[in-house]
């Protein structure tokens, strides 16, 4: 472990996590905090939550400037236009947003509509997230999800009319009873729409799941999702997608910038129910982990005061190599290093781990520069345990 003489940190990019909780129905392979809308969402009162938990974390970071919010959820798009513009205004007026700040709404085909998305964009939101995860109705009913691959089309061409000229879409592949065609299947449909970004994600077994307690039985095998995942790498270069990171395809000049802040071991205020933060202190030389209560109603009552923190801990020096290298390993370029330095105060050369990485063939050192090897993209758990 690296011993007293430390690097000195600087402040990293820093990003808005905005949380909004609600769903239509949760769906059997989500961990998220999220939970089934109730039969009046409490729109006004999540939102006066939210205004007192940012004046609350002011002071961890005065006078930084945020180049980016994600309202995250749960389904951020059930909140109204008025809600989401309530809510920028608010932190406009405390925070130094920057005026080219990427502010993303994750959407719900399911629950869009024309006049929202006009009002998304009028309140400041400049990018859309839609979770279409497949085109396949029949894995969308598998999956849980309440919309089927015509509302997503529908409301694609919703948003674009509205003016939205900056969109993801979630996909998922490895589902129950998926083919490597039917993967591609879904992909060339995305593409077809002419999306800026593409999010491509392994559907994994989270703990504390339906899917996790009761596992479909026709899951793809391990060799059948990697030929799933090659073939479909192929056609997003193929189509000028750049491969950024591990889940992660962006047309030119279109990466994301609150998730490359996260990757790159960034800070973010996290607000809203079960939301976490990260922030760096330089006087202290610590970086501090946040996490807010989960359950709305909970969090309504006690948001703005200690209560509504459940979580607060200081990240030790023995966490923070592993901390870091759980985000920067997965981007594809990979990272200077000294970022490493200069986010964790630690040296890299010190860490055993790292040597171990470069023996083993699974990480490469160049120009100062670190990065996964392409043996390390694909055993990346066994390259980020090395510095456990």
């Amino acid at each position: 472990m690296p011993n007293s003489d430390f690097s000195p940190l600087t402040l990293p990019p820093l990003a808005l996590y905005i949380h909004l909780p609600w769903c239509v129905r949760k769906c059997p392979y989500c961990d998220f905090n999220s939970h089934q809308q109730p039969k009046v969402l409490p729109e006004q009162e999540y939102v006066q939550a939210l205004i007192a938990d940012l004046e609350q974390d002011l002071p961890r970071v005065w006078g930084r400037p945020v180049l980016s919010i994600f309202f995250g959820g749960g389904t951020p798009s059930l909140f109204s236009a008025a809600a989401i513009a309530e809510i920028l205004g608010a932190v406009r007026a405390r925070v130094a947003l920057r005026p080219d700040a990427e502010i993303t709404l994750e959407t719900n085909p399911g629950t869009a509509e024309f006049d929202r998305f006009e009002g998304y964009l009028a309140a400041g939101v400049n990018r859309f997230s839609f979770g279409v995860q497949s085109f396949d109705d029949t894995k969308l009913k598998r999956l849980g999800r309440i919309h089927n691959s015509a509302e997503v089309i529908r409301a694609y061409r919703l948003a674009r009319a509205a003016g939205a000229s900056n969109i993801n879409l979630d996909l998922m592949y490895a589902l129950p009873g998926q083919s490597a065609r039917q993967a591609l299947d879904d992909l060339e449909q995305a593409l077809a729409l002419e999306p800026e970004h593409i999010s491509h994600y392994h559907l994994t077994l989270e703990p504390e799941t339906v899917y996790a307690k009761f596992p479909p039985e026709d899951l793809p095998s391990d060799d059948d999702a990697w030929e799933m995942q090659e073939q479909c790498e192929a056609l997003l270069e193929k189509a000028g997608f750049d491969h950024y990171e591990v889940s992660a395809y962006a047309k030119p000049a279109r990466r994301s910038v609150h998730n490359q802040i996260y990757w790159r071991f960034g800070d973010y205020l996290g607000i809203g129910a079960g939301a976490h933060g990260k922030v760096t202190d330089l006087n202290s030389r610590e970086v501090l982990r946040l996490a807010k209560q989960k359950i709305p109603r909970l969090y309504q009552l006690s948001a703005g005061t200690p209560a509504s923190i459940s979580e607060q801990r200081v990240i030790s020096p023995a966490e923070l190599p592993l901390e870091f290298m759980l985000n920067a390993l997965r981007l594809y370029e990979g990272f200077p290093e000294s970022d490493f330095a200069a986010r964790t105060g630690l040296q890299l050369v010190e860490l055993p781990g790292f040597h171990r990485a470069l023996a083993r063939g699974l990480l490469e050192q160049q120009a100062g520069f670190i990065r996964a090897t392409a043996l390390g993209q694909r055993f990346l758990n066994d390259l980020i345990n090395e510095f456990a």
